[in-house]
């Protein structure tokens, strides 16, 4: 048997793999499948297209249904430009608090959750499975769960819950907004600036389509709230413009322009309708281009699709991180995870890690050592259950 860290040591060692999600996560998968393994427990790879990424899941505990997955991502964001006090890749513990890039989103709870399958695995006690499931590109949108779930569904007896470890205080998030994105290029024609009238400026075309997000945003805004968006903040659905690019110079009318566009669903609605809403409202205005010029327009392509986490009546994965957390309240969120996409696949699914959200793609990101603590009692409580 190889040696057995503690939850701390293990955050330590994920901590120092700087898994940018631009970057490979190859060197993490390598150290948890090896440490694993040095403790019996097979895990095994889903690739991406490239095998430069890879997700791994593993289980712990007797081949039978009705256990639980414990779910995190392996990805965290870049640390470019930030003023860090310390080094991101390095776990530092000051005045109570873990500084080091993810541990807060996530590795906080994926130390805990390699910790808790090594632990379960040991003595034989589990009468039920205790399942890891470990992702790459969470935070590109959520592109690698996917597959990961598919093979973890197909390969592995069906879970009755998933818990999803994003940081939420430890509080059971039931409901979160859907993600959905998209690039958008629209082409223009050129002419001098001059000649305004005769060209298509692709800048100021786009600026038509942020006009229009803009004004849907003031209407949501003003509208009353359906009952399935009460508790996010904001309450209602958000259309948002993060990146614009575009033009050659300032005397000639801009021939591209680029931009990424995302609709944030609050659950209740259909993501379809605003999809469609967004392709109208580009297709009008690439019909009011083309009154200038016919090889103009406006072209949409999905970036990427994370379902939203609808609540679940008599829900398992609610009830039991009910049960063992004790948190009766109702907590919703505005960003996406995972959970969705479990739930999407047939599983019933919550979100339930240690950490605030607030500290998530920070400089000095941190995670709270009492919430660290939290969480793996938490977890012990949840290999004692699945022992009985």
């Amino acid at each position: 048997m190889g040696t057995r860290l503690t939850a701390l040591e293990i955050l330590a060692r994920l901590v120092a793999f700087p898994t940018v999600s631009r970057e490979s996560n190859l060197a993490l998968v390598d150290w948890v499948e090896d440490y694993l393994a040095g403790h019996g427990i097979a895990a095994r790879r889903v690739w991406n297209e490239g095998r430069s990424k890879a997700a791994l899941y593993a289980q712990a505990g007797p081949a039978v249904p009705g256990g639980v997955v414990l779910s995190g991502h392996s990805d965290v964001v870049p640390v470019d430009g930030q003023p860090w006090t310390t080094d991101p890749w390095q776990l530092v513990e000051r005045d109570g608090r873990l500084y080091g890039r993810g541990t807060t989103d996530m590795k906080g709870f994926d130390a805990l959750a390699i910790w808790a399958l090594v632990e379960a695995a040991e003595g034989g006690r589990l009468r039920r499975p205790l399942q890891l499931a470990l992702s790459y590109d969470e935070e590109l949108g959520c592109t690698g769960a996917p597959p990961m779930i598919a093979a973890l569904r197909g390969d592995l007896p069906a879970a009755a819950a998933v818990i999803v470890g994003e940081p939420s205080m430890m509080r059971p998030v039931t409901a979160h907004k859907g993600g959905y994105a998209f690039h958008v290029h629209v082409r223009g024609h050129e002419v001098h600036s001059s000649r305004l009238p005769y060209g298509v400026s692709a800048v100021m075309e786009a600026a038509r389509l942020v006009g229009w997000a803009n004004a849907i945003n003031a209407a949501n805004a003003a509208a009353v709230p359906p009952p399935s968006a009460a508790g996010f903040d904001p309450p209602w659905t958000t259309l948002h413009v993060g990146r614009i690019e575009g033009g050659t110079a300032q005397n000639i009318t801009a021939r591209d322009c680029r931009m990424t566009f995302e609709i944030r669903v609050v659950p209740g609605e259909d993501p379809a309708e605003w999809e469609a809403r967004l392709r109208a409202a580009a297709a009008g205005i690439s019909a009011g281009m083309r009154r200038v010029h016919t090889d103009v327009g406006i072209a949409i392509d999905t970036f990427f699709r994370v379902p939203p986490l609808r609540p679940e009546a008599d829900g398992a994965a609610e009830a039991l991180v009910r049960r063992l957390g004790g948190d009766n309240g109702r907590h919703v969120v505005s960003y996406g995870t995972e959970a969705g996409q479990f739930q999407e696949a047939g599983y019933s699914a919550v979100v339930c890690g240690p950490g605030d959200i607030a500290q998530a793609h920070q400089p000095d990101e941190y995670l709270a050592r009492s919430q660290f603590e939290a969480g793996q009692a938490f977890l012990r409580r949840l290999i004692d259950d699945l022992a009985r």
